[in-house]
C-alpha cells in the first residue's frame, strides 16, 4: 500500500493557474474521481494534495476547495501542502492561520518559477525561520542548477523540516548525473531534510525511458537520505508526461521490489504517516 504525498488536482472553473497556458497536455482539468479510480486500483490508501501554483489571490481558495472535496467525495485526501509567499509581509499571519488548521500539513513555494535570489532575500529568510519547531513542513521545489540555493536555504533555517521534492529535479534527459549526485549528497547531510521519491518519470525522455534510466536517481536518493528520510509521491497528473500513475507505481515496485518489506513500508507509507500524522 502507498501514501501519495504529492497529488495535484486542477479545476480551472474555480481557480486560476497562470502557468497552465504553456503546459501542453496538462492544460485541462484533472479531477479527484479520475485520480481516485486509478489510485485505488494501485493500492494507494491516502493522499496529500500539493498546491498547484495557483494565482496568489487563489491560494486560500485552493485549500478550501480541496477541503470540500475531502469532506464530500475525496476519501483518499488526508490534508494539503498549501501554497505560500514567504517573500511577502503577510506571511506571518498566514502561517499562524495554517498552524491552527490541522488539515494543512505543510507549505510550499515553487522556487524555479521566480528569480533565484528570491529565497535569499531577508524577508523570505526571516519568514521561513518562523516555521522553526512547527509541525508544518516546507517543500523545496527547485531545479538541479539551484542546488546551491537549496543548501543555503536549509542552512538558514536549521529548525525547519524541509522536504526535497522530486528527487531534487534531476536533468535525466541530459544524462548529466555527476553534478546532481554531488549536490544531493551535500543536501542529505542536513538532518532536517527528507527527500520525496516522485516526479522523475516526467524528467526522462517520454519515448525511451526504462526502469534502468531512472534507477540511478531514486537509488542515489535512498542511499544518501536513508530509509527513515524518504517518502513516495505520484506527482499526478505531471507523471502523465512520463507514462502515467500506473507506470510510475510499476516502476517504483520494480526498483524497490528486491528491498526488504520493512524498507518498502517506510518509503511507501510509514514515513509519511509519521511526518504528517496521517
Amino acid at each position: 500500500m502507498f501514501i501519495d504525498t504529492h497529488l495535484h488536482l486542477i479545476d480551472q472553473s474555480r481557480l486560476a493557474y497562470p502557468w497552465l497556458s504553456g503546459a501542453g497536455d496538462l492544460n485541462r482539468d484533472f479531477t479527484y474521481p479520475e485520480y481516485a479510480q486509478e489510485a485505488k486500483r494501485l493500492g494507494i490508501e491516502a493522499a496529500l494534495h500539493m498546491e498547484v501554483d495557483v494565482a496568489t489571490s487563489d491560494i486560500e481558495v485552493e485549500t478550501e476547495m480541496v477541503r470540500s472535496l475531502a469532506e464530500t467525495q475525496g476519501d483518499l485526501i488526508r490534508g494539503v501542502i498549501a501554497a505560500c509567499r514567504p517573500e511577502e509581509i503577510g506571511f506571518a499571519d498566514y502561517l499562524e492561520k495554517c498552524e491552527a488548521d490541522p488539515f494543512v500539513k505543510g507549505l510550499r513555494r515553487v522556487l524555479h518559477v521566480v528569480p533565484d535570489d528570491i529565497s535569499e532575500q531577508a524577508l523570505f529568510l526571516d519568514n521561513l525561520k518562523r516555521m522553526g519547531g512547527s509541525r508544518l513542513t516546507f517543500d523545496i521545489c527547485m531545479l538541479e542548477r539551484q542546488q546551491p540555493q537549496a543548501i543555503a536555504l536549509v542552512d538558514s533555517a536549521p529548525d525547519v523540516r524541509f522536504v526535497l521534492d522530486h528527487c531534487g529535479v534531476p536533468d535525466i534527459v541530459s544524462g548529466a548525473l555527476d553534478r546532481w549526485k554531488k549536490g544531493i549528497a551535500e543536501i542529505a547531510r542536513r538532518p532536517n531534510v527528507i527527500a520525496k521519491v516522485s516526479g522523475v518519470v516526467a524528467y526522462a525522455d517520454p519515448r525511451s525511458w526504462t526502469v534502468e534510466t531512472i534507477r540511478p536517481y531514486v537509488e542515489h536518493i535512498v542511499s544518501n537520505f536513508g530509509w527513515d528520510r524518504v517518502v513516495w509521491g505520484s506527482d499526478w497528473p505531471v507523471c502523465t508526461k512520463g507514462g502515467g500513475l500506473s507506470t510510475w507505481v510499476g516502476a517504483t515496485q520494480a526498483i524497490f521490489g528486491p528491498c526488504s518489506a520493512d524498507e518498502r513500508e517506510k518509503l511507501y507509507r510509514a514515513n509519511a504517516k509519521r511526518v504528517w500524522k496521517i
